[in-house]
């Protein structure tokens, strides 16, 4: 009875210290990831499916805003996982940072209705490969939520990776219009928070 209690208040311990539900959860999709085929083209679009839970849920009984960037995560991890980048990465020693994300909510998903998130790589300069999600409903095909995403690499070039994994050089497709729309927002909000640091006024 002793033992049961103190196994029972470990877990309880370990629960409140940690997001294992997070953790267990990117095992999961890890060991799917590895036993499926390798998807080859690194630009092709992938696909996963979810369903609305109830602890997905908030207060209006629909899926929580912060939801849709966890979900976002884990296919994220799928995809690197399906293409070959994320290992590649690692064999090489790099490491994939998120260095910025923005979303763009279309419609609610309501408890129980089902979805998949549509995650392609849309291309990449010498610090990031860039990303589209796209949270699209099983119900009637509309496009609920989308994503884009920065992916920051570190110690190595997105170049450097995909030359690896792929064992040849793959040229980087034209940015979408909204892409780079996107990417000179960044770079305008990056250099105004320098400037009102005066790390700007440093460099010179």
């Amino acid at each position: 009875m002793l033992l049961l209690l103190l196994l029972l208040g470990a877990a309880l311990l370990l629960f409140c210290s940690l997001d294992v539900w997070y953790f267990l959860r990117g095992a999961r999709v890890f060991i799917e990831a590895w036993f499926q085929p390798q998807i080859r083209d690194i630009l092709a679009e992938q696909t996963i499916d979810g369903i609305v839970l109830p602890h997905d849920l908030d207060y209006m009984g629909h899926m929580n805003n912060s939801r849709y960037l966890r979900e976002c995560d884990f296919a994220r991890f799928h995809h690197y996982m399906r293409n070959g980048l994320f290992m590649a990465s690692f064999k090489l020693g790099a490491k994939m940072v998120v260095g910025a994300s923005t979303i763009r909510y279309r419609r609610s998903l309501a408890f129980r209705e089902a979805f998949e998130i549509r995650t392609k790589v849309l291309g990449w300069d010498d610090k990031a490969f860039y990303l589209e999600q796209r949270f699209v409903s099983k119900k009637d095909g509309f496009v609920s939520a989308i994503m884009l995403c920065r992916q920051n690499m570190v110690r190595h070039s997105p170049e450097s990776i995909i030359e690896f994994n792929c064992k040849k050089k793959v040229e980087c497709p034209e940015f979408p219009e909204d892409l780079k729309h996107w990417i000179k927002f960044i770079s305008a909000s990056s250099q105004a928070l320098r400037a009102e640091c005066g790390l700007e006024d440093k460099k010179k």
